[in-house]
């Protein structure tokens, strides 16, 4: 991946910086058509609304949602180097290295087996006192074998100043998810008050991780892509729910964790799974069942993926029920995506915070008599006693919930004045400032707060899960790795090669396809070097191109090429005014090379490097 620049560590020139990757041409292309399938899956399949917002968080929208004082990590310092090691993360890795020296030396019992693998396992789940605990049992020493401090919280957010002033704090969002709760009002307005609704969003996130290790799984920035589904607590089925009930999804349930032999169930439905609670509710599952064909459309098996619940004592503090998609690598499990029930608790957190109402509306069954606060300001004598506030106390009384209008309205009656927070300040309101009376009202239909499923995915994650699994060595030739990338993701489509170089007229053919390829949006690579055509084939399969167009002395006579397919190394021929339909296809996942075998006659030629 270093050699033909698909990623590397960021600012290497200076050493590089823990954390940062940044992405070549050939990542940077197979990244984008990931978010391209991404979108393609997810925004427009299911109708949703995309959106976009700033990196750039003020600390109050971070501080109503709970990230400031709970976004946090434990973390343990070597008390000598103070090197510092995510505790978890330590943990895990120390038990696994103590397992392999106990088993080099053969003094590893099946009792020691089972409770090592047993912390590893859980050890992501630990609470602050059992890794405490589990550092002190086990004695875990530092990389350089010194002691280690107890864990403490160490909060990932980045935090930085907005203006030159420095009065007003911010952070770098660790999440994209908020932008879309606070923009809620609007985006139920765009789609005319209908629920449920969807918005989705494509963007970076930053983490300040405490130890950034293995190359793109664990960075401080990164791509991410999260979807917020937001739906009526009374109604939590989805509209398509039927297409996918009989998928059978790879289910690790929190329960099988906590049992003494852990294992995947494989064969319970969607349907089934929602029906007997294993799943909380029937959108969390749908989106489970997209991410698993998203994920295999990716190119990733479908033996090396599973979603494991999340146990109780590692739920975020938002979520009611979470699922981790998980791949299998070399890292061991590793996760791509999550899927989180977070209830009502992000709006609810912002309408207390913003004092504005964020609410959809349900149609009742049949209409009924309802009281209602009516709120009538006296803006003439507020004005002149706030001066510059009154605006912001007359919105501010005009948008009291019914708790706070029960007391105003008690304060009125008795004669008395009521403090009330206007932006931070207290402002006092005396009986003459406003009048509340309680009307009887016929209404059909009721305000509710939505609740939330959000499945969010890990972009980089996802790039790098890729890139190891669609990696693949020719059998015998231990020299020619290459990529098998499902064509749709495929960083560049096709090669284009003339089988001799410095031929002019198979030349001018190139420059034909070539234009034939851009016109139909297919990118392409044209390698007309002086090597052999086995070895340019070679050096195109190491970036993961699918196909190949050879241009050949029969091309001069019938207008034909020849096109290759990666894996196989299997090779067709066709009219050069075919390639680029026939391309699109394969790259839209519209037909298969397996479909194009059977429609064009075969070529046979050897290889020769």
């Amino acid at each position: 991946m270093k050699r033909r620049y698909i990623v590397s560590p960021s600012f290497q020139l200076y050493g590089g910086s823990g954390g940062l990757y940044d992405y070549g041409p050939v990542g940077c292309a197979l990244k984008a058509n990931v978010q391209n399938l991404w979108r393609n899956h997810f925004v427009i399949e299911e109708e949703m609304m995309e959106y976009s917002g700033t990196c750039l968080t003020p600390e109050t929208v971070l501080k109503m949602s709970g990230h400031v004082d709970k976004f946090v990590d434990l973390m343990v310092k070597d008390t000598k180097l103070g090197t510092c090691y995510r505790a978890d993360k330590y943990l895990r890795e120390y038990m696994e290295n103590q397992m392999a020296q106990l088993k080099k030396k053969k003094k590893l019992t099946p009792e020691l087996e089972k409770e090592y693998t047993t912390v590893i396992e859980h050890a992501e789940a630990y609470t602050k006192e059992q890794l405490t605990e589990a550092y002190k049992k086990y004695e875990v020493k530092s990389e350089k074998g010194n002691d280690l401090s107890e864990p403490v919280e160490f909060n990932l957010i980045f935090q930085t100043q907005i203006g030159p002033q420095g009065g007003s704090r911010g952070f770098l969002r660790p999440e994209t998810a908020q932008g879309i709760f606070v923009n809620f009002k609007k985006l139920l307005d765009y789609n005319n008050g209908r629920m449920p609704l969807a918005a989705a969003q494509i963007g970076l996130g930053f983490r300040n991780e405490i130890s950034p290790r293995a190359g793109l799984l664990r960075l401080r920035e990164f791509a991410m892509a999260e979807v917020e589904h937001f739906l009526d607590p009374e109604n939590k089925m989805h509209p398509k729910l039927h297409l996918v009930e009989n998928v059978c999804l790879p289910l690790l349930t929190a329960a099988s964790q906590e049992s003494e032999s852990p294992a995947v169930e494989r064969e319970l439905s969607i349907k089934a799974a929602v029906e007997k609670g294993v799943i909380a509710n029937p959108s969390l599952a749908y989106y489970m069942a997209r991410t698993y064909e998203f994920l295999k459309l990716c190119g990733i098996g479908q033996d090396t993926i599973r979603f494991r619940q999340h146990m109780k004592n590692e739920l975020a503090h938002y979520a009611k029920d979470c699922w981790d998609a998980e791949v299998e690598c070399s890292y061991g499990w590793i996760e791509a995506a999550g899927h989180a029930d977070r209830g009502c608790y992000d709006l609810t957190c912002h309408s207390k915070g913003s004092k504005e109402e964020l609410t959809a509306s349900r149609l009742l069954k049949a209409p009924k008599k309802v009281n209602v606060f009516k709120v009538v300001v006296n803006k003439k004598m507020i004005g002149p006693k706030f001066g510059k506030d009154a605006g912001a106390i007359i919105k501010r009384l005009e948008s009291l919930d019914d708790s706070e209008l029960t007391l105003l309205q008690a304060a009125i009656k008795d004669n008395k004045e009521m403090p009330l927070t206007v932006d931070s300040k207290t402002v006092t309101i005396e009986p003459s400032f406003v009048q509340v009376s309680v009307e009887e009202k016929i209404v059909a239909e009721e305000k509710y707060v939505p609740h939330v499923v959000e499945p969010s995915y890990g972009i980089g994650r996802i790039v790098y899960l890729i890139l190891e699994h669609c990696y693949k060595v020719r059998q015998d030739e231990e020299r020619r790795a290459y990529f098998v990338f499902p064509p749709v993701i495929a960083p560049v489509k096709c090669s284009v090669l003339p089988l001799i170089p410095n031929d002019q007229k198979l030349l001018d053919k190139v420059v034909r396809i070539k234009a034939l390829l851009n016109a139909n949006g297919i990118s392409s690579k044209v390698d007309d070097s002086g090597n052999t055509i086995g070895r340019r084939y070679a050096r195109t399969d190491e970036i993961g191109i699918p196909f190949a167009v050879t241009i050949d002395y029969d091309t001069l006579k019938d207008e034909t090429v020849t096109l290759r397919e990666i894996n196989s190394m299997a090779q067709i021929r066709l009219g050069i005014d075919k390639v680029a339909e026939e391309l699109s296809k394969l790259s839209g996942n519209m037909t298969t090379w397996e479909q194009l075998v059977e429609k064009y006659p075969k070529f046979v030629s050897s290889e020769k490097s």
